[in-house]
């Protein structure tokens, strides 16, 4: 058994999502996805095909394959691909990593998701590949939507917030500017945003947008909690609104880089998002 298949063996990553700061990036992240897929969507007449590529146990697979879309999941760990295929026959789930998908043809999907394996690999090379592959896959004009762990966030969290950053100055595991530094010893990789600017680059893939889906929800989870859901619902209208502004996004835990491939057809560059999204809506056809 690898870390990675002994480490989600035992979390349960339906709960992180359905808590209250889950449910904060889980919301913001459906709605780019529900508005990208809609004008996806608008240049097909068949179903949109989606691949969620490190599927975890289904909570976007799922969610998608109800609003009527075609989705395929892979996802490497065995006991997440259980729960995943439990829960909606109609998702087509295979097991697999981010690193090798010779199964799926070149230009065989709409919209590829990277919602996990960018959080483990890494060296530099490995998180290419996995754009490589991801983009091979990608039709020319379809998306790619990459989540990313954060340097800062965790800087921050772990180590002023929870009082570890002594120690781990101590051995060694940041830089003099305060950069975790690599260590495959490690679950998790963090990146900044010039990292992730470098990995766009060498991928040649095109970004149209990148958010902060959390934005400042994990610093603030026991206020979360304690709201009302009126004042809930307020904190996810605020997030919404906010969670392209820069100055959120590299102290976000995650970010969600959104990319385009090659731009042969309409590109989506200054797309207008919020508003233009109602949750209910599916595949929209014609």
């Amino acid at each position: 058994m690898t870390k990675l298949e002994a480490y989600y063996n035992k979390f349960n990553e339906d709960k992180r999502l359905l808590s209250r700061h889950g449910q904060v990036e889980f919301h913001t992240t459906m709605h780019y996805i529900r508005h990208y897929a809609r004008l996806l969507q608008k240049q097909r007449t068949e179903a949109l095909r989606i691949i969620d590529i490190g599927a975890g146990t289904g909570r976007y697979s799922v969610a998608l394959a109800e609003a009527g879309y075609d989705v395929t999941a892979v996802e490497p760990v065995k006991y997440n691909l259980g729960i995943l295929k439990k829960k909606n026959a109609r998702v087509k789930a295979f097991q697999g990593n981010a690193l090798k998908l010779k199964r799926f043809a070149d230009e065989s999907v709409d919209l590829a998701l990277l919602f996990g394996p960018m959080y483990h690999l890494h060296s530099d090379e490995e998180k290419r590949q996995a754009l490589l592959e991801a983009k091979r896959i990608t039709r020319c004009g379809g998306i790619i939507m990459a989540a990313y762990v954060m340097n800062d966030y965790s800087v921050v969290k772990y180590g002023f917030m929870e009082n570890h950053i002594a120690a781990c100055v101590k051995n060694g595991a940041l830089t003099e500017n305060f950069q975790i530094r690599h260590n495959e010893e490690e679950l998790y990789d963090y990146v900044r945003l010039e990292d992730i600017d470098a990995l766009n680059a060498a991928a040649g893939l095109t970004r149209v947008k990148i958010i902060a889906p959390d934005g400042p929800a994990d610093y603030i989870r026991p206020a979360l909690n304690a709201m009302d859901e009126e004042t809930f619902a307020l904190f996810l209208e605020y997030q919404l609104k906010n969670c392209e502004r820069p100055e959120l996004l590299g102290a976000s835990s995650h970010t969600v880089d959104i990319l385009q491939k090659c731009r042969c057809e309409r590109s989506f560059m200054d797309q207008d998002i919020i508003g233009d999204c109602p949750d209910s809506s599916g595949p929209a056809r014609g």
